[in-house]
């Protein structure tokens, strides 16, 4: 079940749908209670992927370990180990 079609089952647009599962004050009470009982009835959960690429944000870290040339003897220093 995805977004859309939890908001076409409610009868309201994806809009209001993604507000009440957000919590927004905009949304009255009855509507984001009627729409959590439809999710939970119909084990809606959000796709991570979606949210991601709407928000602009990717929730991830990345580190870059220096490798000089073919060298891998540098992986051995305490400080990358530390991490």
């Amino acid at each position: 079940m995805n977004i859309k079609q939890l908001s076409k089952k409610l009868g309201l647009s994806i809009t209001t749908v993604s507000r009440a599962l957000g919590g927004y004050s905009d949304v009255s009470q009855k509507t984001k209670e009627r729409v959590k009982k439809f999710a939970k009835k119909y084990k809606y959960s959000p796709n991570l992927n979606a949210s991601r690429l709407a928000s602009n944000k990717s929730n991830t870290v990345g580190f870059v370990l220096p490798l000089y040339g073919l060298n891998a003897n540098q992986l051995n220093q305490s400080s990358f180990l530390n991490l």
